[in-house]
Formats: structure tokens, sequence, C-alpha cells
């Protein structure tokens, strides 16, 4: 790795908290170790990078996946905010990437930011790889692209396309799993802002998880004061 990536290994490092890394450590179920540092802290060191040293657009990809495989999870928290603030160069052949950090690592605070953010984005760019990508990944059995399709929308509001919101809903939702369950609700809840007659008649004629569907009603029964 040529990039002097050694800046952000150093600055981690200095500011590792073993208290912290003990409680984040926990909250995160003990799936990764931590230096300890909460997330403004890893924005510092990101911007004090980015303001050391100006990547190129060629140099992505290699970063990423170098900040990926390394064990503390800050790196890849730093790795997320490359991928946001240079979201623009993201090129085609880049879902390849896109993919690789949604399967590797993955838990929800990495996955949620790269299907919202991300990938949210990349599909707006390259509106062609929609269908295919949304197919391949819900018949893939990998629970974090199937709750990546469901959530790349998530900030599309009026733009969202309902027939594949709905569409993926429907192929997920007799899962068992939390965080498909969880991801559904998610969807409808946020669309529900958009429009929410459209949501409460799909939520009423749709067999949901009890999660999904407790979570999809949750800003309508909020806003008119329901229980």
């Amino acid at each position: 790795m040529m990039l002097p990536v050694k800046k952000i290994e150093n600055d981690l490092k200095e500011r590792a908290n073993k208290n912290e890394a003990i409680l984040m450590e926990k909250y995160m179920k003990n799936n990764f170790k931590f230096f300890g540092l909460r997330a403004p802290l890893v924005k510092e060191v990101f911007k004090n990078f980015i303001s050391y040293y100006s990547i190129q657009q060629n140099e992505l990809k290699d970063l990423i996946t170098y900040l990926w495989v390394k064990e503390e999870r800050e790196y890849q928290m730093i790795a997320i905010l490359f991928l946001n603030h240079y979201k623009k160069w993201l090129r085609e052949e880049d879902l390849t990437l896109i993919q690789y950090c949604i399967t590797h690592k993955s838990w929800w605070d990495s996955v949620d930011s790269i299907a919202t953010n991300v990938l949210g984005h990349y599909m707006k760019t390259y509106p062609h790889h929609i269908h295919p990508t949304t197919e391949k990944w819900l018949e893939s059995n990998n629970i974090w692209l199937q709750r990546s399709i469901l959530l790349f929308q998530l900030k599309y509001k009026t733009n969202t396309n309902l027939s594949i919101l709905f569409n993926s809903i429907l192929f997920l939702k007799d899962s068992k799993e939390f965080f498909i369950q969880k991801a559904i609700g998610w969807a409808l809840r946020e669309y529900s802002k958009v429009d929410s007659e459209k949501v409460i008649q799909f939520v009423e004629s749709t067999d949901l998880a009890p999660l999904s569907k407790r979570e999809s009603l949750k800003w309508i029964k909020s806003k008119n004061n329901l229980k």
C-alpha cells in the first residue's frame, strides 16, 4: 500500500481508550475489536488524513480494501467515511467493491451506512443495475445483501420505486431474521412519511411479521397520536 496510511494507524493508536473499547465491543456483541474511539474521534482521524493527503480516484478501491481487512472496527468506520466522501468517484465496476464491504465483516453499523448512502448513490448513478442487482441479492440468501436491497432507497423519498420496494418486501416477508424484519419495517416507515395511505394499504393487505408491521406503522401512529 503506497498511500501514507500509517498516519491513520498512528492516529488511531494514539487516541486508543481501553475502557471505551471494552464498552464498544460489548455493544457490538463482541463481533469486533475496537481501539475505543467514538464516531466524532474517528471523523477527526479521517479529516486529519484528507487534509494531509489528497487521494486520487484510482487509489480509492485499494485504500478501502486495505482498511477493510484490518482488525479493529475503527478501520472499517474510516473506510466508510472514505466511501461516503468520495462516492461520486465510484465507477460502474465498483459495485463489486460495495458488495465486498457489505458481505465482509458484516454488521448493521457498516451495512446500513453503505446501503443508504453509498449503494443508494450508486443506484441513482447507474440505474440499469437496479433490477439485476435486486434480483441477484434477494436470491443470494445473504441477509446483509437482502437488507441492503430493502434500505438502498431509504433516502429517495418521492423518487422511491415502489414496485421494487414492495416486491422486495414480499420476497422477504417470511424471513425469521431479525435484521430483515426490522429493515422491512424501517423501509416502510420511511416511505410512510411520503405516502401514508399506500403504506397502510400495503401493510393491511400483506402478512408481515409482527415486528415489521409494528415498525412500519410507528411514524403514522405517532403523527396521529394513536396507540
